[in-house]
């Protein structure tokens, strides 16, 4: 269980390093933010801040991870059944991505019409993955399955509500973004604006991934949920 704990932690700096390294090779333009020098490179103001708070929220849901892995040593743990819609709502969140990278291309070529039409795809995508979450949690409860009743169900609530209210978080992001393009912003501001958001949206879904294989894969002994459907 050590070593899946290692394997999540560094999942998870893989992927920050990755994002952030294809963040820190786009140049920008010293008339769209108040900018700050990172190494060699200027960056805005915004793109710092973002991610800082990414590398903050990293540091949480590892520390999370960590806490399930101390108590997956205790003999009472007990798996409960694995929700399907877990995959469904997996495949809202990984069309909200694709949805917001796209969003990003048509930003660069100055499209405010594609770029409204994908923001609002991805928000509508993003909604749909909470409605999922909220589908998951009614399933869970009307089973009898509740906060209190193990260990399981509290770190399995604990996972997602957290990862949920970094969701909505985004969708704020996203409402102003929206706002943004629909006042008609310049394009070099409406393009700072969709990278934000899709650089979020990517952290979003390689959390929840992460997240999900803690949630289902027995093969790294760390499953929450068992192979039995719900």
């Amino acid at each position: 269980m050590t070593i899946g704990l290692m394997f999540f932690s560094l999942l998870v700096a893989v992927i920050v390093w990755w994002l952030m390294r294809q963040t820190l090779d786009e140049p920008w333009h010293a008339e769209v933010v108040p900018e700050v020098r990172v190494g060699l490179v200027t960056q805005p103001t915004a793109k710092v801040a973002l991610w800082v708070f990414l590398g903050v929220a990293s540091s949480l849901f590892v520390l999370f991870a960590s806490a399930y892995v101390m108590r997956l040593d205790l003999t009472d743990w007990s798996p409960i059944p694995r929700p399907r819609f877990l995959l469904v709502n997996t495949v809202f969140l990984v069309g909200a991505s694709l949805a917001m990278q796209w969003t990003v291309y048509a930003a660069r070529r100055a499209d405010a019409g594609n770029v409204r039409r994908g923001l609002a795809a991805s928000g509508l995508l993003t909604f749909a993955f909470l409605a999922g979450q909220l589908y998951v949690w009614k399933q869970y409860h009307d089973a009898g399955f509740l906060l209190t009743s193990s260990a399981a169900t509290a770190f399995f609530y604990l996972f997602t509500a957290v990862h949920g209210l970094h969701v909505l978080g985004g969708l704020v992001a996203w409402a102003r973004a929206l706002l943004r393009v629909r006042r008609g912003a310049d394009a070099a501001r409406m393009r700072l604006a969709c990278e934000l958001c899709a650089t979020y949206w990517h952290y979003l879904l390689a959390v929840w991934v992460l997240l999900y294989a803690l949630l289902v894969s027995e093969d790294l002994g760390l499953a929450i949920c068992s192979a039995t459907p719900l």
